[in-house]
């Protein structure tokens, strides 16, 4: 998991708060959704005005600023400072992509591109490029790979085990519980599991990775939550983004940031073995030719 004192680097602040967000207690909550809505008001803030602000002690705002890594709200401000004034002006904030009874077919278009561009940007900001990478070497030496999630991740799992076994991966993808609860207890030494849940709660995928795990499995969790549930069995958590309007739900944002985060793995893997992954590949594509 995360650890509560790992440093968050510049231009990675508010995309931290949005993800640790549900993790967070009701008075750090009300912190954080103060910050995500002013966060050039609070830059200029001292440690007094934020409290009044917010209804919160001077004590829990330096517990939350030290929640995310920093020493405390001067740190914390100054952070936050420099990632504002890196940030590109032009740029179209995350209210501008929320859509509205009113808005015809063209501009939501246009509105669902840019939620696509925030949230991608977001998941960069917000992976261990060097998880990512063992993640990677993980699947090139492991006996197989299981995929596990219910609903919309189950998706992202079946699209994985599509995706890894074209290049000739033994991978396979679980969505039902009970298939999942069997298959994880039976996995051994050598086997990796990775568990997709956005919410990183799924009582299913969790109690899935916690079977994986005592197994002897190594473990992954996908999620945009890095203190959630499904993190405290994994040995390496990914996690993608997911700043998007509120009429959008998760019903793009969400499951495009899953999918470029398995794509990112993909690729890692065919560029170490390009000709190897072509005639892996040339050898599925020729097998389901009718």
């Amino acid at each position: 998991m995360v650890s509560k004192q790992t440093p968050v680097k510049a231009g990675k602040v508010l995309d931290m708060m949005g993800s640790l967000h549900e993790s967070f207690t009701p008075s750090a909550r009300r912190i954080s959704e103060f910050v995500m809505k002013k966060p050039a008001d609070v830059t200029k803030f001292s440690i007094a005005e934020l409290s009044q602000a917010v209804n919160a002690g001077e004590a829990t705002i330096i517990r939350f600023c030290r929640t995310l890594g920093f020493k405390g709200f001067q740190d914390f401000k100054m952070e936050l400072a420099i990632e504002l004034s890196n940030q590109n002006q032009s740029e179209k904030s995350i209210l501008d992509t929320d859509v509205t009874p009113n808005d015809h077919a063209e501009l939501i278009g246009q509105k669902l591109q840019n939620t696509l561009n925030n949230v991608l940007t977001e998941t960069l900001n917000l992976l261990n490029f060097e998880s990512l990478e063992q993640v990677a070497e993980q699947i090139r030496q492991c006996n197989a790979v299981y995929f596990f999630g219910v609903g919309s991740s189950g998706i992202t799992a079946e699209d994985a085990k599509n995706k890894f076994m074209r290049i000739g991966y033994n991978v396979d993808a679980l969505t039902n519980n009970h298939f999942m609860y069997m298959k994880a207890s039976l996995l051994k030494e050598g086997d990796l599991a990775i568990g997709i849940s956005h919410s990183g709660n799924s009582a299913e995928t969790t109690k899935a990775m916690q079977l994986a795990k005592e197994a002897g499995a190594k473990t992954v969790a996908l999620t945009h939550n890095p203190r959630s549930s499904v993190c405290e069995y994994a040995d390496w958590v990914l996690v993608n983004g997911n700043r998007q309007g509120q009429l959008q739900g998760d019903s793009i944002g969400t499951k495009i940031t899953q999918l470029f985060v398995i794509d990112l793995i993909y690729t890692l893997l065919v560029k170490d073995d390009v000709s190897g992954a072509q005639a892996q590949k040339l050898k599925t594509t020729k097998a389901l030719e009718t």
